[in-house]
Parts: C-alpha cells; sequence; structure tokens
C-alpha cells in the first residue's frame, strides 16, 4: 500500500487529499485558507487536518505531489514582480511583437547586439561590458532577469554567457528563452521568459513553504509539482521553470476529473476563487494546445492541456456598469479578498467603516473597499506610490490609504505589482447572503452589499432595493458569464466550427435564441452535446442553473471541491526536449546540439547524433524530475523538397520524450 499526498495551492483555499495509490482510493481530506502572508501556515494545516482525517501515520506517505493556481492567477490578474528583459540582436520594433510591451508593463529593457543566424553562426559579436555597466546600474529595481536573443534556439551561446555573467554581478534568477522553447519567434520566446522570470519569486516561495511544514512534521517523500500538461515534475526543477505551472491547477483537475468520474467525453468546468478554467476530454485524455498555453492575453510557448482560463471566480470584483439607463454587473477578471472574509479576522474595522458608510445616503465611489498590505519586492516603485504603500500598514478602508485622486493610479500599480490586495464585494459574499455559504463573516457580507445596491444607473435609481435582491443578480451574472465559459470552449471544440470564433458565435443572437427555447415564427433549440464536470468548492452552489441553462448533465463528483489536489498525484512524470538539423549548404547537415553545432556528411548521421543527444537529454530531465522506470521515445519530422525528381532535404526537428513514475519513498 502506498499512501500519496496530495496539496493544491489556489488563490482562496488550499487543499489537501490522502490518496491509498493501491486502491485508488480517498483517505482524507482538508481545506483551509490560503495564507498570503506565509503559504506554509495554510499548507500546513490543509496537510494535518488531511492525514489526521484520513488516520495515517506521517511516515506512511510515500510521495508529495503540488498543483497551483497561483502562476495562473498572477498573469490573469497582471500581477508579479518587476523585471528586466536583456534583448540581444534584436530591434527597438521587435517589442511591439507578441505582446512583450503589455507583458512589460514598463519594466527596463537591455538591448544588445548580438545573436546569431538561423543557421547558427555568430550575426554580431555579444557586448558583455555593455551588459555588465547596465545591469550593475539597475542596482535592486528588478527582482530578476529574463534573457533573449536572436535564433538562440539554434544556438544558446550568447544567452548562456548573459546569463552567467548577470548571475555573478547580482545574484539574481535568470531565466533563458532557450530553456523554456525549441521553438523560433523570438518576441514570443521573450515573452515567456519574461513571465517565468516575473514567477519565480511566488513559485519559490510556494515549494520552500511547502517543504518546511513537511520537514517541520517529518514527511521524508519526494515533492514533485504538476506541470501544465499534467506531467510531473521535481520542485527543485520547477523553481528554475515556474511558467510550466502555468495551468497547473487547472491539468490536475482534468485528472481528478477523469480520475472521480471515469467518463471519456465531457467538458471539465473548475471554479476557483479567481478563474473558471474549461477543457475537453475526448476519449478520456485532454487535448495538449499546439499554440502553446494561453493565460491573461498572453500566448505562451510553454506546452499545456488546451484550456480556456477566465477571470470568472468566487472571489471575482463586482463592477456595476451605469453606462446606459438600466445598468447592469460584469465579474472579473480581477480577484479581490471578499468583504466576509476580511471581516474573519479583522471584524471591528470592517464593521466600523461598513456602518459608517451605511449611515450616509450618499455612496461614495470608494464605500465598501479595503486595503490589505502584502509581501513583496519594493525596488522600482516611484516617490507616490512608495508614499502611498508606506500608509498601508494594515489592513484599512480605501479611503483611508488615498490623499488624493491622483493617488489611484498609484494604487493600481501597487496592486499590479501584488504589494497590496483589495478587499470588496464579491459572489462569495452575495453567495452568504442567499445562505448558500456560511464559512465567513455573513453580517459584514449583507451590510457591504446592502452598501453597494444602494449605488445610482444612469437612470437614477439604485441597482437594487436590497442586499438579498443585489446578491441574486450577482448569482445571476455568475451563471450567465459561466455559460459563456462553456459555450466558448465547446463551439472552439467542435469541428463543424472550425476557424469561425468562438467568442462570436458564443455571443450569437441564434445562440441566444437557442439557449431560451425561442419558440416564434421560427423555433431554436441549442444545448451542450456532452456532460460538463463542475469541479471547486464552489461548484455545487452555482452549477445546478449552468447545467439547467445548458440543457446538460451536470456531474458534481463527491470529491470535487478537493478535485485538484487528486489530481495532483495522480499524473506521470514526463520530460520532452526537441532538436534540429538544418542544411545550410548541399551535402552538409548540420546538427544543433546544446554543446554547439556539430556537421555531417550525411542527414541519417545527423538524425542519428542529434537523436542520441536528446534522449540522453530527455531522460536526464525525467530523473531529476524524479521519474523512475523511464520509457523513452523519439519523433522525427522531416522537411523535404522535389526538384528534378530529386528529394532535396530542408531540416528535421527530432523529438525525444522521457516518462516514468514519480519516484516514491516507500515501495
Amino acid at each position: 500500500m502506498a499512501i500519496f499526498l496530495g496539496v493544491d495551492t489556489g488563490g482562496t483555499y488550499t487543499d489537501a487529499v490522502i490518496l491509498d495509490e493501491g486502491l485508488n482510493l480517498v483517505l482524507g481530506k482538508a481545506k483551509a485558507l490560503t495564507s498570503r502572508h506565509d503559504l506554509a501556515v495554510g499548507i500546513g494545516q490543509a496537510v494535518d487536518a488531511a492525514i489526521a482525517a484520513a488516520g495515517v501515520k506521517v511516515a506512511e506517505v510515500a510521495l508529495v505531489s503540488l498543483s497551483t493556481t497561483l502562476a495562473t492567477n498572477a498573469l490573469v490578474e497582471g500581477q508579479g514582480a518587476r523585471v528586466a528583459l536583456v534583448f540581444i540582436g534584436f530591434t527597438p520594433s521587435d517589442l511591439t511583437r507578441g505582446g512583450l510591451v503589455e507583458a512589460l508593463k514598463g519594466d527596463p529593457v537591455l538591448h544588445l547586439a548580438g545573436g546569431h543566424t538561423h543557421a547558427g553562426t555568430e550575426a554580431a559579436p555579444l557586448d558583455l561590458a555593455a551588459l555588465e555597466q547596465q545591469v550593475r546600474a539597475l542596482g535592486d529595481e528588478v527582482s530578476g532577469f529574463a534573457v533573449a536573443a536572436s535564433f538562440a534556439t539554434r544556438n544558446p551561446a550568447h544567452e548562456r554567457a548573459a546569463r552567467d555573467l548577470i548571475r555573478r554581478v547580482t545574484g539574481r534568477p535568470v531565466t533563458c528563452s532557450h530553456e523554456l522553447s525549441a521553438n523560433l519567434n523570438g518576441p514570443k520566446r521573450a515573452l515567456t521568459a519574461v513571465l517565468n522570470a516575473r514567477l519565480i519569486g511566488m513559485i519559490d516561495r510556494l515549494v520552500a513553504a511547502c517543504e518546511r511544514h513537511l520537514a517541520a512534521v517529518g514527511i521524508a517523500a519526494p515533492l514533485m509539482v504538476v506541470r501544465g500538461d499534467g506531467a510531473l515534475i521535481s520542485a527543485a526543477m520547477v523553481r528554475e521553470r515556474p511558467i510550466e505551472t502555468i495551468l497547473s491547477g487547472p491539468a490536475a483537475s482534468i485528472v481528478g476529473a477523469r480520475w472521480l468520474t471515469g467518463a471519456r467525453d465531457a467538458l471539465v468546468s473548475d471554479i476557483g476563487g479567481t478563474t473558471t478554467d474549461v477543457a475537453l476530454l475526448r476519449d478520456g485524455l485532454p487535448e495538449i494546445d499546439p499554440e502553446g498555453a494561453r493565460v491573461g492575453g498572453f500566448r505562451t510557448m510553454v506546452e499545456a492541456v488546451a484550456m480556456r482560463t477566465t477571470g470568472l471566480g468566487g472571489d471575482s470584483e463586482v463592477h456595476l456598469v451605469t453606462e446606459g439607463l438600466t445598468g447592469g454587473l460584469r465579474l472579473g477578471p480581477r480577484r479581490l479578498m471578499p468583504v466576509s472574509l476580511l471581516a474573519v479576522d479583522h471584524g471591528p474595522m470592517v464593521h466600523a467603516a461598513l456602518d459608517r458608510w451605511l449611515s450616509n445616503d450618499a455612496v461614495g465611489e470608494m464605500d465598501g473597499r479595503f486595503l490589505v498590505p502584502m509581501t513583496g519586492q519594493r525596488g522600482g516603485l516611484n516617490a507616490r506610490e512608495t508614499a502611498v504603500l508606506n500608509r498601508i500598514t494594515a489592513p484599512m478602508p480605501m479611503t483611508a490609504a488615498l490623499a488624493s485622486r491622483l493617488e489611484v493610479a498609484a494604487l493600481e500599480r501597487l496592486v499590479a505589482r501584488g504589494l497590496v490586495m483589495i478587499a470588496g464585494v464579491t459572489p462569495s459574499d452575495a453567495a452568504h447572503v442567499l445562505g448558500r455559504l456560511t464559512a465567513w463573516d455573513g453580517l459584514a457580507a449583507g451590510k457591504a452589499l446592502q452598501l453597494i445596491a444602494r449605488r445610482r444607473t444612469g437612470a437614477g435609481e439604485r441597482f437594487a432595493t436590497g442586499a438579498e435582491v443585489f446578491a441574486q443578480g450577482v448569482i445571476d451574472q455568475l451563471t450567465e458569464q459561466t455559460v459563456q465559459c462553456l459555450l466558448e470552449a465547446a463551439f472552439g471544440e467542435d469541428p463543424a466550427f472550425a476557424g469561425l470564433p468562438p467568442e462570436d458565435l458564443s455571443r450569437h443572437v441564434l445562440t441566444r435564441a437557442g439557449l431560451s427555447q425561442h419558440r416564434g415564427v421560427v423555433e431554436v433549440s441549442l444545448r451542450l452535446g456532452v456532460p460538463v464536470i463542475g469541479l471547486g468548492a464552489s461548484a455545487p452552489s452555482y452549477y445546478g442553473a449552468v447545467g439547467d441553462r445548458l440543457g446538460c448533465e451536470m456531474i458534481l463528483p463527491e470529491h470535487a471541491g478537493v478535485a485538484n489536489a487528486i489530481g495532483a498525484v495522480a499524473g506521470q512524470v514526463s520530460q520532452r526536449v526537441t532538436g534540429l538539423v538544418s542544411s545550410p549548404s548541399e551535402g552538409r547537415y548540420v546538427a544543433h546540439l546544446a554543446a554547439g553545432l556539430q556537421s555531417f556528411t550525411t542527414s541519417g548521421a545527423a538524425l542519428a547524433a542529434l537523436e542520441a543527444a536528446l534522449l540522453a537529454e530527455a531522460s536526464d530531465l525525467a530523473r531529476r524530475a524524479g521519474a523512475v522506470d523511464l520509457r523513452l521515445t523519439t519523433d522525427r519530422a522531416v522537411k523535404e523538397v522535389e526538384i528534378e525528381g530529386r528529394m532535396m532535404f530542408i531540416e528535421a526537428r527530432v523529438t525525444a520524450t522521457a516518462s516514468g513514475r514519480p519516484r516514491v519513498a516507500h515501495s
């Protein structure tokens, strides 16, 4: 009997589950609030409670696996540490490609000559002296560096040289683009490297927190982390490549959904505090997105499950739509701390502020909102941002922290950096008002919703007559936006609608009429053709109405609330590496090896040498990731053209994969 411990750290809750791997049985499970100030607290509470519920000894735990939505949430909300991009061999106009400008958000860019050609030869020398001067000038403004050089996937020498210099001079983490992807498209690789560098501190804190608690309670089992494709990777490797954990939580939820239900064809919809993640199970397996994971509006080069991630969750920000006469609601994409949750630990402050605001007839723009200080790297803040941050020494009403409206923009930048969190009205508060949830301070939720319901529409009318009416409106809006997420995923996965924008199809007037079963001169009906598996702690509260609206079966498994933690220990370790053989001239074949370029006189010899090198690299990575009993496979994609009746070799891409079961502490 092997006992596995799965842990999932989300934006609101941390889940833990104890599995008997041999019997495929859940022995115990638990939830705890994610403790942003010290992640080890929430992890510890969940792990200890799950072990106690299972009735097992810590010495029996043979494997620990961790999944998380923290990286996904950070990208969806536009948060993360300040980093610098070292851009080698590119022009300033290249920054406008691939969403780089939006991803950098004003972070510094160091332009350098250098890079290589498509054949892997040096295009221009790398000026390391200039790089050292610019790096030293940054001081402590950034927490890490991303390095991207032109055609680095053909020859990574300049990226490696820059990385070694930066580490020697600063001691800070450095991400090289060629380590994350073997594909061309330099700006897109640079984008992926920037996002990776921005996430390193966050994921390092998560892994360290988990390791700290495991050591404290005496669990000596290997610690694994779920990647975005559902495979497992060692904690040591993920610290260097945290970008691979984007969609980690959603990928684990798909594995968990399959384990819990045995379903082969279904839409899996996982609602968390920050996001709703939707993917299609086809013949029991999810698809891998061939274009790379797309999260928060950014298309990365990270291999991950084909997942649609939307900024919609139980803790989504509630926006009042004041345009027009009738008004309306919109949820997300930013996550707020629910007022009812803030009041659990800071009740007197929260209730005093809400009572004061409710005593006035007029509702101020910032009424009902609070600020919570967070930990993080403060380098690169301007004077106004520093002044605002210095005032927020403890949770407080937003109005108490801002001296003027000029400081609102500074506050928004602090929120984007993850240094401050906003607390306000969310669907979780609405669920407390309606009695669907009871875990937090329902009285505070009622006051907050009563306050926001007093706001005026464009016609001068109040948004709702009371807290309960407004709460139902919030839940109805959550249902509508969840239906939208599922329809987009369904249209996007149905081959009959290939090439058509799923966003437009899901909003089309005929789609809306079909959902409403319109009966007139024209009769229109529409329903989902596959069941929906609803996951997440709040799924039972919200998803019944979603199934009714879509006319489909809604499957809510018994352990839906901890599906991510279950999926975290139900995966396999897998490592994949890719390399290239090019032919710069007739009769010359170049294998682009990690050690450098190597020429051969035949394509077969070049391919054999590359294949052997890639298999060795993939095997080494898989073992470092914690795999045993490796299975090795290779795939060749050869490009040839026929010229005057003779086949001419252009290039070949070779992929080597090493996979195996996770190494466990006990047999």
